[in-house]
């Protein structure tokens, strides 16, 4: 045990020093003026440098991301297709899918697919 903490403290050490040496000799340390704004160029810029976000497309997104896990959700459906019941498979298949339908038309029905505002 005593063994084992000694060669933690000289992992530790050593993984400090590379992380001092390192920030000695980075040539990252030299900031100015220019290297701070937007344009590298030195003109100061008549707007912003960055564009406003869409939160339409952060919308879009999301539901495809949804959409996208409840598909990977449907994975274990095929594997259990030879071990279960038929009848029962294809009712729990079709309240999955249909849950996926309702929120689909939910989300229709709110504007959030609509891509002309």
């Amino acid at each position: 045990m005593n063994m084992l903490m000694i060669l933690i403290f000289i992992i530790l050490i050593i993984s400090f020093l590379m992380i001092f040496i390192v920030n000695l000799i980075s040539k990252k340390t030299f900031y100015d003026r220019e290297k701070n704004s937007p344009f590298e160029c030195g003109f100061d810029p008549k707007s912003s440098a960055r564009l406003p976000f869409s939160l339409h497309f952060y919308l879009i997104a999301m539901i495809f991301l949804i959409f996208d896990v409840e598909i990977t959700l449907l994975f274990p459906f095929i594997i259990t297709i030879k071990s279960i019941n038929l009848n029962l498979y294809y009712s729990m298949l079709l309240i999955f899918i249909m849950i996926l339908l309702l929120g689909l038309y939910h989300e229709w029905n709110q504007g959030a697919l609509n891509w002309m505002n």
